[in-house]
């Protein structure tokens, strides 16, 4: 029989001894127990647990794992805007650059601005990551904000392709139809 123990206080904090969760990670030394030993408890012996015959141990399949993030844009960071905007499209005609211009009228980031923070672009966020542009301009009237006017320029086909991955899914989730210029 063996035993370890360990105080809080004689960890090491070094990398190897911190996993990524952030859990501290520790080994010892584990010595037998002598009959000198000043231990005074009873010895307790536990049955190893064999798995039955007829069951076969196999190696589990790994599945990846898809994290499902609705598909939402943002003004302040962690608050979702409510408002569905208005959606312009353009592209050079080799595709090499394209630019998508959003305007929100009477966004609810006005309703809130004040309290939660300050707009700092527009966030595009889904399961991908986060497209950001800062190009965003409040539009007034008679001093009050009346909309929004987002713009997103796509400098390589890689970035049009992405954004365009976007704007599918957020335009399922939110009943958004594609309709071409005639």
């Amino acid at each position: 029989m063996a035993a370890c123990f360990r105080s809080i206080a004689s960890l090491t904090h070094s990398p190897r001894d911190v996993s990524r969760s952030g859990i501290v990670l520790s080994s010892c030394s584990v010595l037998p127990i002598t009959h000198s030993s000043s231990f005074t408890g009873s010895p307790v012996i536990l049955p190893r647990v064999q798995p039955s015959s007829r069951t076969t141990l196999r190696p589990r399949k790994l599945v990846p794992i898809t994290m499902m993030v609705k598909p939402t844009l943002q003004f302040i960071q962690g608050t979702d805007e409510m408002t569905i905007p208005d959606v312009k499209l353009t592209r050079s005609r080799d595709g090499s650059n394209g630019m998508a211009l959003f305007s929100f009228d009477q966004p609810s980031v006005f309703d809130s601005s004040g309290e939660v923070g300050e707009i700092t672009g527009l966030y595009m966020i889904d399961e991908e990551g986060v497209i950001q542009s800062t190009d965003v301009n409040a539009r007034f009237v008679n001093g009050k904000p009346e909309g929004i006017v987002a713009k997103h320029v796509m400098r390589t086909p890689k970035e049009w392709d992405r954004f365009m991955r976007f704007m599918e899914r957020y335009s399922n989730q939110n009943g958004l139809q594609f309709v071409k210029k005639q």
